[in-house]
């Protein structure tokens, strides 16, 4: 008798958010803003690195902005692997929001939160970039990382925003159900696989298991509809 065996290969990818910036902790719509990282910041990405350390990975890909470089830096210590800068996965270009705290924004614009909190996929600035083409373009680069490396696992480093659209076109297919999305942390870990058709499947969300609670910052993040 003959028997055969089924493998299955996938690729894996993990999906980082950022460490914290002063931005983060102050409540400011950073988007395209190039701040630097925090002295929170820097512990938890020494906690990242130590969750990283075991690891294998094939690459780490990271948006061009100083704090995903140093988050991407982190997540590769020192395995000797390529740090790869995409552009596409960079945060969504929050316009004339950038740079003020959410309570500033919602004084200048009475519709921004209702829009951010309730109706997301409306969300669209001026001088800035929509929702809906954010949706789209992290979709689109994190396949395009997928088929680069097939059966291969490699690393993510990239931002709240996007990380969360990127999530919800996974677990929702629905833009409008990104109000059911919770944000993910600052280096908080989710882990995707992809199989040989390019299906992706969440298998850890959000891991914050190497933050001790004096470096965790869960309410670094604008609550969904409040400010």
């Amino acid at each position: 008798m003959i028997y055969y065996s089924l493998v299955i290969y996938v690729t894996k990818i993990y999906v980082v958010r950022h460490c914290e910036t002063d931005a983060n902790a102050a409540k400011i719509f950073q988007g395209h803003t190039d701040n630097d990282i925090n002295d929170l910041g820097a512990a938890q990405l020494e906690a990242l690195r130590g969750y990283f350390k075991d690891i294998h990975l094939d690459a780490v890909y990271t948006s061009p902005l100083l704090r995903t470089l140093r988050t991407a830096t982190a997540i590769a210590g020192n395995k000797g692997v390529p740090i790869i800068k995409m552009p596409d996965l960079i945060e969504l270009d929050g316009g004339v929001y950038e740079g003020k705290t959410y309570s500033q924004i919602a004084k200048e614009y009475p519709d921004f939160m209702e829009i951010w909190g309730k109706r997301p996929w409306e969300f669209n600035p001026q001088k800035g970039e929509s929702m809906v083409a954010a949706y789209d373009r992290i979709y689109n680069c994190i396949r395009e990382i997928a088929e680069e490396s097939r059966e291969k696992t490699v690393a993510v480093a990239s931002h709240g925003g996007v990380i969360r659209c990127l999530l919800c076109r996974i677990i929702k297919n629905d833009i409008e159900k990104l109000p059911e999305v919770p944000f993910v942390n600052n280096t908080g870990v989710t882990l995707i696989e992809a199989d040989g058709n390019m299906n992706f499947t969440i298998k850890v969300f959000n891991d914050i298991s190497h933050l001790s609670d004096d470096l965790k910052n869960e309410n670094s993040n604008v609550p969904l509809g409040e400010y």
